[in-house]
């Protein structure tokens, strides 16, 4: 029944205001709705939920991502907003100029004011 069904991504931020400026300046993403609690961006045809928390994410996995076309170029985007993304240099994961080879995917993370890691994602086949 769920299969043909759009989801929405809920991440928990601590300033609505913060997130509304990250999301919605920054990345340039639709507010579909807003009250006191949550802010609702478009992505696509899916909804991202900024929701208002006393404490934040406290997680350090990846909360959402992207799927695009050229990662290369969305990093660059990105760049060109003000938003740098990480760099990793470990066992799991190794970034060049933001960019992870991960196999089936080249892949680039940023992170939100709120600490909420974001994926972007480019599949190699």
């Amino acid at each position: 029944m769920l299969t043909d069904k759009p989801i929405d991504v809920v991440l928990l931020v601590t300033d609505l205001d913060r997130a509304k400026r990250f999301y919605g300046e920054t990345l340039q993403l639709e507010v579909v709705d807003e009250n006191e609690k949550v802010i609702v961006f478009r992505s696509g045809q899916t909804r991202l939920k900024a929701s208002k928390s006393t404490v934040g994410t406290k997680d350090e996995q990846t909360q959402a991502s992207w799927r695009v076309d050229d990662v290369r170029a969305e990093v660059e985007w990105l760049r060109s907003r003000g938003v740098n993304p990480e760099e990793y240099d470990d066992d799991e994961v190794t970034t060049v100029d933001g960019v992870a080879d991960q196999g089936d995917a080249w892949v680039a993370w940023i992170t939100d004011p709120d600490g909420n890691v974001l994926g972007i994602e480019q599949s190699k086949e």
